[in-house]
């Protein structure tokens, strides 16, 4: 079943489960679980959730937040930045909690 959160600037994942892999700017590779997008001010943002063996997909744990910076010929997201504004990370947290309260707990 997937989850759908209650705000219209909210995208959430087509399924649970999804992994992207990224690397960092040093060359490394780290997998991500794509948790739903944010629709803010005119721009993407991701949310993820590093997975590895002690963190497997679909469990808890920090949050990833990437800008969309480019889209394939579908218009699905295909490259993200991180995003080092903290004014604009803490809004697009904000909604990012407001639009899923009812799908995930928040500490």
């Amino acid at each position: 079943m997937v989850r759908e959160g209650s705000a219209p600037n909210f995208c959430p994942p087509v399924e649970e489960g999804i992994t992207i892999s990224v690397a960092d700017e040093r060359g490394d590779e780290m997998t991500l679980e794509f948790l739903g997008l944010i629709l803010h001010e005119g721009k993407s943002y991701g949310f993820f959730m590093p997975v590895d063996d002690d963190n497997p997909v679909l469990s808890s744990g920090e949050l990833v937040l990437l800008e969309v910076v480019d889209e394939d010929e579908e218009g699905q997201p295909s490259e993200f930045e991180l995003v080092f504004d903290e004014a604009i990370a803490a809004e697009v947290y904000e909604a990012f909690r407001e639009a899923t309260k009812d799908l995930y707990l928040f500490e």
